[in-house]
């Protein structure tokens, strides 16, 4: 089960002090169990203050995937390169990945894992249980992010994330009915890329 995605900055923009990340998008599946061990402490607070909590979660994690990638791109010694419109399958091949397990208490009340890809200076996370099949996840992630650079223009330098929120939730809906992980065979992965077609 995925318990969430997101996506956000993984480099200082304009406003931003270095080391701060930004999240441009974020979505939880399923109810909020995954915020409160405490079933009386999700009764006291009302929808809004419940909302708050998940967004100040899905910032902490954004924060530690951040730190990853700056890690993994100062030990890989490469100077950063950006891909430009048009280059999306070179930038998921040079795109750094990795997984986060975050443990019980960071910042969630149960273990979970993070996946995370990172192209130019977006990551795209997912947040899955930690017993979730990892080459399952990593391929639905994977086809999540290739989706997103084609068929979404995410690598333009003013692509605006937040204004494709919802054609984003249309390729989660596809890709990830509910947080659930698929396999998705040929005929299915035709079919998804005519529907996509039509995102543009």
């Amino acid at each position: 089960m995925v318990v969430a995605f997101l996506i956000h900055t993984v480099c200082p923009i304009g406003a931003l002090a270095p080391g701060e990340s930004r999240v441009l998008y974020s979505r939880v599946f399923g109810p909020d169990e995954t915020l409160f061990q405490d079933g009386s402490l999700r009764r006291q607070l009302n929808a809004e203050e419940r909302r708050l909590l998940s967004a100040e979660k899905i910032a902490i994690v954004a924060r530690q995937v951040q730190s990853a990638v700056g890690l993994r791109r100062e030990a890989s010694g490469r100077p950063p390169t950006e891909a430009l419109p048009g280059e999306e399958a070179l930038a998921l091949q040079e795109a750094e990945s990795g997984v986060l397990r975050l443990c019980r208490g960071d910042p969630y009340w149960r273990e979970l894992s993070a996946m995370w890809f990172a192209v130019n200076s977006l990551a795209f996370v997912m947040l899955c249980e930690h017993h979730e099949n990892p080459l399952l996840a990593e391929g639905t992630l994977r086809s999540l992010v290739r989706h997103c650079l084609e068929h979404l223009h995410m690598l333009g330098q003013g692509s605006e994330v937040l204004l494709k929120s919802s054609r984003v939730d249309i390729l989660l809906s596809r890709l990830l009915p509910h947080g659930q992980l698929l396999f998705l065979n040929h005929r299915f992965a035709q079919s998804l890329e005519k529907d996509l077609a039509t995102l543009k």
